[in-house]
């Protein structure tokens, strides 16, 4: 059997905030002067995106709130499937961003910190429960690595070990931790995943990415702050590869090729440092013009290795990290809207959730209740992260 992508889940947090909603909350922030008033309609207004989720309740207003209940499922989640289980909402006290007069602060880099080791390994662990739930005769007694990503937070002992308990993983399962690489790290962890599989045909792994964006939010009145503020979001998914037979409800995708580059331009326009109150991202205006110039050469390769041809793949499943980011791909590759659909609609739904978003795309294509590639078909998945990095995969439905 080929080296398979088995089941995607996904989780996300209890608190939704609609787009609007928190084009109000910055306006209260950092508006006030025209200049950043219009900087701030026009950003959000052209987002593409309808709502966001977070683990902080800090913005929710006392009447007319959003929706809060148990953790919700990722957007795309299997029809039929259990709703996964993961940590009620409860008040952040004292909150975060407001300080006791509702005035703004800006927390420090270990308060931030503190609040992900509370909430990080909750989503974690609904994200792998609804992979888990959608991966047919594999159990969590049968994986044998486990590979968690994040870049929004450290601490040890940390999410692995959660997982690794509430779960009920053996006490033997290979634990490995993917830090700070940014919004393409799924694909390392995808390709950690297929070495483990073909050292050891045996081998079930389960990736867990969770991020908590929302921890670091520190809007600034230019338009690189304003950009960064207005697409970033929480969320975890999961995903289990194996060399054995798929038997879940989920299109399983065969992982073909990879392929890693980093493009000539754009080394300073997206970076994730460590400064003392939070983590600072730098994500410019600049991102999509790199990417609409450098895509089809970042992607060259990995035509070339698979023997198909851009033109032949129907299905992409592109890091929605901005809707400019899904427009130039598009304009890049010569593609038709209908290819980048479930980007768009991850977009929408909830934002750019760095490392965990493509996950959440491949989820979508996965769902034999949507549009999705049928057996033999190509997919090509696809992220930029920091360097700038474009990382991608071939995949095929099987």
């Amino acid at each position: 059997m080929p080296i398979a992508l088995h089941a995607v889940g996904t989780a996300l947090p209890p608190n939704r905030y609609p787009q609007p909603y928190v084009r109000e909350v910055m306006g209260r922030w950092i508006g006030g002067q025209r200049r950043t008033d219009k900087l701030l309609d026009r950003v959000y207004a052209a987002s593409a995106i309808d709502a966001r989720h977070s683990v902080l309740d800090d913005f929710l207003p006392e009447r007319g709130a959003p929706e809060r209940g148990a953790p919700e499922r990722g957007a795309h989640a299997p029809a039929g499937s259990e709703p996964a289980a993961g940590v009620a909402p409860t008040r952040a006290t004292p909150s975060l961003f407001l300080d006791a007069d509702g005035g703004f602060r800006s927390p420090s880099t270990g308060e931030r910190n503190a609040l992900y080791a509370q909430h990080a390994p909750g989503i974690a662990e609904a994200a792998a429960r609804d992979a888990l739930a959608a991966s047919g005769e594999l159990t969590a007694a049968d994986v044998t690595h486990l590979i968690t990503v994040s870049c929004t937070g450290f601490y040890t002992p940390g999410v692995d070990l959660h997982l690794q308990r509430s779960l009920g993983l053996d006490a033997a399962v290979e634990r490995y931790h993917l830090g700070f690489m940014g919004c393409f790290a799924a694909f390392p962890a995808l390709r950690m995943a297929q070495a483990f599989c073909a050292a050891d045909p045996r081998a079930v792994v389960l990736i867990v990415t969770v991020e908590l964006c929302t921890l670091h939010l520190q809007p600034g009145g230019d338009v690189d702050g304003v950009l960064a503020a207005s697409v970033f979001a929480d969320g975890a998914a999961a995903a289990i590869v194996s060399a054995r037979a798929p038997s879940g409800p989920q299109r399983a995708l065969a992982l073909e090729r990879h392929a890693t580059a980093v493009t000539r331009d754009g080394a300073d326009d997206m970076a994730w440092t460590i400064g003392d109150t939070g983590f600072d991202m730098t994500l410019t205006a600049y991102v999509p013009r790199v990417v609409e110039a450098e895509a089809a050469d970042a992607l060259a390769p990995l035509f070339a290795s698979g023997g198909v041809a851009a033109d032949e793949v129907r299905w992409w499943a592109v890091h929605p990290g901005g809707r400019a980011i899904v427009d130039k791909v598009v304009a890049a590759m010569s593609l038709p809207e209908a290819a980048v659909a479930a980007s768009r609609s991850v977009l929408r739904r909830a934002g750019n959730m760095s490392s965990a978003t493509v996950l959440f795309v491949l989820q979508e294509l996965m769902d034999r209740a949507r549009p999705g590639p049928e057996p033999g078909e190509p997919l090509v998945a696809l992220a930029f992260g920091p360097g700038l990095t474009v990382d991608s995969a071939l995949l095929r439905a099987l």
